[in-house]
């Protein structure tokens, strides 16, 4: 672990040094990535000097205990060094912790889509209610919400949406909400009073920049059309709607939700990069029988992680048995603690891997 903390101490340095050079400075996407990297491994390092600082303490300590002349300094010694232990055992374990691989997605923002799955009306009303969440989520985050695209439904729910979610570590956090979300509760449309279940999808893929994925223009099919919907004079009068179809995987984005074609166009070629990359990424891990097939949870969209039940105020992750009786306020946006337990049983899982391979 030295060792490695050691070089990790050293390429922290290069970095700090990189980050000035004129060459970086002009290249904004290798600028981004260095940063990013520079600020992960700075927790790293300063995680490691205090404690080198601790070590140093608990050495002095120890010799004082030693070499004292009366009993109440060498008592206080002792005392010293048995909270110091104490605070370098805690120390090591954070370093550990830390060490553990990383997903190298973690740091990236996020492209979040949400459908309506079984359950009709129901379940397009669940959809807007989740998108309600991650929003207040983000905000308490202090990260950028914008919903992408939409799609509503006759009685005010999505039948699907696509939102983005930009600031520090979003995917870190919000990776374990993807597959199936179980909603249990009495409709507003139904008269007889009786618990209907219905659920959505949450798909959280990490955004893709363009050098993470590389797209031949020529293999795009690019359409535009008159957009439907909300949006003043312009609609179904000027051609701002834009469809893109990659062709060799046959994924089609559309977007109308800007006025501007061009804007429009930009935000389907975020959504498609994201949706590359997932695609890649999982044909990899599928190979390798990687992580995502963990008790974590695959991220598979016919996978039911959670079950929200609003008559007893319950919400339930199926994935590590956890459950909440604050319904009310994780519809709120109040969903820190499933984060952290998530996060933290994904981290435990890392470190139990790390200790059978080493």
């Amino acid at each position: 672990m030295l060792e490695r903390l050691k070089q990790i101490e050293a390429r922290y340095e290069e970095l700090a040094n990189e980050l000035s050079a004129p060459e970086l400075l002009a290249d904004q996407t290798a600028y981004t990535k260095a940063a990013r990297q520079h600020r992960t491994l700075g927790e790293i390092v300063n995680k490691y000097h205090a404690w080198k600082v601790l070590k140093e303490e608990l050495t002095g300590a120890r010799e004082l205990a030693e070499i004292a002349d009366d009993d109440e300094m060498r008592d206080m010694a002792r005392l010293e060094v048995e909270t110091l232990q104490q605070k370098l055992e805690v120390s090591e374990n954070d370093l550990k912790l830390l060490l553990v691989p990383s997903d190298p997605n973690d740091e990236k923002n996020v492209i979040v889509e949400i459908r309506a799955g079984t359950g009709g009306d129901e379940a397009t009303l669940f959809a807007a209610e989740m998108i309600r969440m991650y929003s207040r989520y983000a905000e308490r985050q202090g990260w950028k919400f914008e919903v992408l695209d939409a799609s509503e439904s006759g009685i005010g729910g999505f039948k699907e949406a696509i939102a983005l979610i930009e600031g520090e570590k979003v995917y870190s956090k919000l990776k374990h909400e993807s597959g199936v979300h179980r909603v249990q509760r009495v409709p507003q449309t139904e008269a007889s009073g009786r618990i209907h279940t219905s659920a959505i999808t949450v798909a959280v893929l990490p955004e893709a920049e363009e050098v993470d994925v590389k797209i031949d223009p020529k293999e795009l099919r690019i359409d535009t059309f008159c957009s439907s919907g909300p949006g003043g004079q312009s609609v179904n009068t000027t051609y701002s709607a834009v469809r893109i179809t990659h062709l060799p995987t046959n994924t089609v984005v559309s977007m109308q939700d800007e006025k501007s074609q061009i804007k429009n166009r930009e935000k389907a070629m975020r959504v498609l990069r994201a949706r590359l990359q997932e695609m890649a990424e999982r044909e990899q891990h599928d190979a390798l029988a990687s992580e995502r097939r963990s008790m974590v949870g695959s991220g598979d969209r016919s996978e039911k992680i959670r079950t929200y039940n609003f008559k007893e105020n319950r919400v339930t992750d199926h994935r590590i048995g956890l459950t909440i009786h604050q319904l009310d306020l994780v519809m709120q946006g109040n969903i820190d603690e499933i984060i952290q337990a998530l996060v933290s049983h994904d981290q435990a899982e890392k470190m139990k891997a790390e200790a059978i391979a080493a």
